[in-house]
């Protein structure tokens, strides 16, 4: 798959045939998104073109709330531009856009995103929109005035209408919602899969050895995650299997007061194989699969080594009740990404 920062450059207009195109957020890439990232890609296939999708970073309702001085009102982050990036590119899709949204783009009039962005910028043939669709400043722009925009300027235009999963309409706010009460079992049923995040692993300040808890340290890349707390997790990319563990995604109250969100994970039988130094630099994936609690703050070190020796136990006993032993046994697993500490 080919990522572009930004429209009109010549290879996205080279070829002459333009793009199947959708536009939107995609954070998360639930299953909704899938369903329609499915549809454009076979109307794709059928006109003979690349699929493309056009999204954004930051998230528009991040810059908008950091405009009105309220940062907390804009969304919590489901996912990495890594992660939704790597899930775009799972789904089939040929190309990706992402275009920086600033207040340039947040001023645009819709007549003009058409031209510039959708005619000019990435020669659109045909335009996937979900049933809520709007765009231009002040949102003045919906799925009826784009299709009458593409009759004059020759793409054609569809809406798909929303996704449900036994009656619950799927939705990046309903993954939201599960994330926030801890719900990982709703939260795969709105994926279709384990919720992950990936990294690569970073040195740390070595403290959780110290601890006798040697950590995968990764960064969540945005202030504000959807999840948080402590989980028993399984990590991929280390060895060939999935690996189960505990992690803590967070600020770490206890050690660190500088607010940095961080994924700390310890696998429970560190691999032999590639030696004690051997998870800096690796791209490793980080399924949260239980919580267990919110991050909490101890009073000294002691304290904290005895939580975490608990959370492993617990951890350990989540998968044993599910036949997923410590070792590894029995894990289902895909790739991914962590940091030592």
């Amino acid at each position: 798959m080919q990522v572009f920062r930004g429209f009109g450059h010549r290879a996205l207009l080279a070829a002459g045939a333009g793009h199947a195109l959708t536009i939107g957020n995609f954070d998360g890439v639930h299953r909704g998104h899938q369903a329609m990232l499915a549809l454009l890609t076979n109307e794709a296939r059928h006109r003979g073109v690349p699929s493309c999708v056009l999204t954004f970073e930051p998230h528009p309702r991040d810059f908008f709330a950091l405009r009105a001085g309220k940062p907390e009102a804009a969304p919590r982050r489901i996912a990495t531009l890594r992660d939704k990036l790597a899930e775009i590119e799972r789904c089939g899709v040929d190309r990706v856009v992402v275009m920086r949204f600033d207040a340039a783009l947040a001023s645009m009039p819709p007549d003009a995103f058409v031209e510039r962005v959708l005619v000019r910028g990435l020669a659109a043939r045909y335009v996937l929109v979900g049933d809520d669709f709007s765009y231009g400043a002040r949102r003045a722009g919906n799925y009826a005035t784009l299709d009458e925009a593409g009759r004059g300027a020759g793409f054609d235009v569809a809406r798909m209408l929303s996704y449900e999963v036994h009656g619950l309409r799927v939705s990046s706010s309903a993954v939201r919602e599960a994330l926030a009460a801890g719900d990982l079992a709703r939260t795969e049923a709105l994926l279709g899969r384990p919720y992950v995040i990936s990294g690569h692993v970073q040195h740390g300040r070595k403290l959780g050895r110290e601890l006798g808890f040697r950590t995968l340290n990764v960064r969540f890349g945005h202030p504000r995650p959807a999840a948080g707390g402590i989980f028993a997790v399984r990590v991929l990319g280390l060895t060939a299997q999935p690996l189960p563990g505990v992690a803590s995604l967070g600020v770490r109250p206890t050690v660190d007061d500088s607010g940095r969100v961080l994924l700390e994970a310890h696998v429970f039988d560190w691999p032999a194989g590639i030696g004690s130094e051997g998870g800096y630099g690796r791209l490793v994936q980080v399924q949260l699969l239980h919580k267990l609690h919110d991050e909490r703050r101890y009073d000294s070190l002691a304290a904290l080594r005895a939580g975490i020796e608990a959370d492993a136990a617990q951890a350990r006993a989540w998968f044993s009740a599910r036949g997923a032993h410590a070792s590894g046994e029995g894990a289902q697993g895909a790739e991914g990404g962590a940091q030592n500490r």
